[in-house]
């Protein structure tokens, strides 16, 4: 079955996209959540139409991430959290933290487009790279530093 997603779906696709589900799937799942709409050939067009008009927007926003992914690229933050003798963090470095530490210097930034890599959160000190999702496709990759407070 062919739907037009509404938003962005993990694992799917983003909002706009028109793709291929099984129908359990739709029917029983994104549509009633308001994720997605079916694509009958009447909404196809009105979605065309749409995409058309946003076209420019689409273009700022594509512009003002990459320049936001530039000014992030090789960026490294430092988190100060409580350490043991041993170097162990009592709890965790997670991506909210790293949020926290990106909004202190300027960077407005959703948690949940914060990667860090190989790791769900950090439980050492040492440094750590991950990945800033700015927008659909743009990624900046930074460092995070995990510190003795």
């Amino acid at each position: 079955m062919e739907i037009i997603l509404k938003q962005d779906v993990q694992n799917l696709g983003h909002k706009d996209d028109i793709v291929t589900v099984k129908n359990g799937y739709a029917t029983n799942y994104l549509i009633p959540q308001g994720y997605a709409t079916m694509a009958t050939v009447s909404a196809k067009k009105v979605h065309a139409e749409n995409l058309k008009q946003r076209a420019h927007k689409e273009a700022k926003l594509r512009e003002d991430a990459s320049a936001l992914a530039a000014k992030l690229e090789g960026m490294q933050v430092t988190v100060a959290t409580k350490v043991s003798t041993t170097g162990k963090i009592f709890g965790s470095v997670n991506n909210i933290q790293v949020a926290e530490a990106l909004a202190a210097k300027g960077f407005e930034m959703d948690r949940r487009n914060i990667t860090i890599i190989g790791e769900d959160k950090l439980q050492e000190v040492g440094v750590y790279d991950a990945v800033v999702k700015c927008y659909k496709d743009i990624k900046a990759n930074i460092k995070v530093e995990v510190v003795a407070e």
